[in-house]
């Protein structure tokens, strides 16, 4: 498409001039992050990687597990930002390469990895997160997608196709395992694939696809249940705590039919909040913890929301939504500096290049403050998923607006705080998804490549699809 006076070795040459970019910005980002910033959470999954604290569930063991096994093969925590930073600039250089093949716009090919650059997205490249594993982890699946796109109309080998799914049903099944609500990210990505690799996949494909999304993450999450046997620490009775101390008064709590500890720990959590102002994540700022954190009080609370939120549905939906909406505008924890202080004596590695960073992501936070905000990347969600255009990347980009939105309107109901990691991926899927739109205006759908028609070389005459993407079984 518009590659006609090019030569083959031009366009190459382009290629490896872009892997050669992406891969000195990968390893500033490890200079820049080493050996990965650290927050409490991390902190916390580092220890339980190290093997100094149990295995548990409250954050997701498949990371833990990740980064146990890096540190046994390289004997470094700094492995895990290495195979992070891989893994994204990675992904951006292969739908840079899929742009640049799919419009010819260099422009636009560098404009892609330019992406990982952004204040909003360099913010967290680096910090070891379960939002950012998530967020990469579709990333990565969607330059799978990018790349069965491109290799579509050629009559790709069985082989070639099924094993490009395999490759993205691992990224969104980990996707999905480290974020447990990046499902409502993942289908969308997971329908892009599909429609990517194959032009009109019969039911039979839609149902084997399908079956290897769900073996992809049950076999998995099994094992790690089986063979690892995290501790259950009932985390999900956070959301319920929250809802609690915040729609019951405490006269209300006062009289709770629960169990007098329980009452007392529910009535000071209550007042302590509003002291303090804690709008939510009421089980870290204002709760007094018991020695078995949530699990002695997850039943007796889960039973407590049940009765009451059915008979409080106008105080528990207003806080909610005041809650929602202040994600959406008042959007907070736009840059982690650093690693938190911890007893295992991990520093970052070049403090001065920790402060430029901060620097310049806080600068661009007081400057453009839209870009760290809910309300823009949701409007930006909406607005591609209702015009995604009618060019070459029309799917995708309509697919990563389904996507963003889903998983911001997905916290309504479940948002913990109102951290910008929340909204981490939807940021990247949107600027991504804005690029593609802007690159794809005024172009026609990319049409089917002649078998012997000579590389880069345009082709003016359709052909039917293959019979492999009008089969119901490949």
């Amino acid at each position: 498409m518009g590659q006609t006076g090019w030569t083959g070795w031009g366009r190459q040459r382009w290629v490896w001039g872009l892997a050669a970019v992406a891969a000195v910005c990968c390893l500033a980002t490890i200079l820049v992050f080493a050996p990965g910033y650290l927050s409490p959470d991390s902190l916390d999954q580092l220890r339980q990687a190290r093997g100094k604290r149990p295995l548990t569930d409250w954050h997701p063991p498949v990371l833990s597990l990740v980064w146990r096994a890096l540190i046994a093969v390289t004997g470094s925590i700094t492995s895990m930002l290495v195979v992070q930073s891989l893994v994204f600039w990675a992904a951006l250089w292969v739908l840079a390469r899929c742009v640049w093949r799919l419009t010819a716009s260099r422009g636009g090919s560098l404009a892609v990895l330019g992406l990982g650059l952004t204040p909003f997205v360099l913010t967290f490249v680096g910090v070891v997160w379960k939002d950012v594993h998530a967020a990469f982890a579709l990333l990565a699946a969607c330059a799978v997608a990018f790349t069965g796109l491109l290799l579509r109309d050629g009559a790709p080998r069985p082989a070639v196709r099924w094993g490009l799914l395999w490759l993205g049903v691992l990224f969104l099944a980990y996707a999905m395992l480290v974020r447990k609500n990046a499902f409502l990210a993942a289908i969308p990505v997971f329908v892009m694939l599909v429609l990517a690799l194959w032009r009109a996949p019969g039911r039979r494909t839609w149902v084997t696809c399908t079956a290897a999304l769900v073996a992809g993450l049950v076999v998995p999450a099994a094992a790690i249940s089986l063979f690892a046997a995290p501790q259950q620490t009932k985390q999900g009775a956070q959301i319920m705590l929250d809802d609690l101390v915040h729609v019951l008064s405490v006269d209300e709590l006062r009289s709770a039919d629960v169990s007098p500890a329980l009452r007392d720990r529910l009535v000071a959590s209550a007042r302590e909040c509003e002291r303090v102002g804690a709008l939510s994540d009421a089980y870290w700022a204002c709760y007094q913890r018991p020695a078995d954190g949530l699990r002695g009080d997850s039943g007796a609370l889960t039973s407590l929301w049940l009765r009451e939120m059915s008979g409080h549905v106008p105080q528990y939906l207003q806080y909610r939504l005041l809650l929602f909406t202040t994600l959406l505008f008042e959007t907070d924890y736009a840059y982690k500096a650093g690693i938190t202080r911890n007893d295992l004596g991990v520093e970052v590695t070049h403090p001065r290049l920790e402060d430029m960073l901060g620097t310049y992501v806080k600068g661009m936070v007081e400057d453009l403050p839209w870009l760290f905000r809910g309300w823009f990347w949701l409007a930006v969600a909406l607005v591609l998923t209702v015009r995604p255009g009618r060019g070459v990347f029309s799917m995708p980009v309509r697919a990563l607006g389904i996507s963003s939105a889903a998983y911001v309107l997905g916290y309504l109901p479940i948002m913990p705080a109102t951290d910008y990691r929340y909204l981490y991926w939807p940021a990247i899927a949107c600027a991504l998804g804005l690029l593609l739109l802007w690159l794809g205006r005024g172009t026609p759908p990319a049409a089917p490549k002649s078998p012997g028609a000579p590389a880069g070389r345009a082709v003016t005459a359709h052909r039917p699809a293959n019979a492999g993407d009008q089969s119901p079984a490949r």
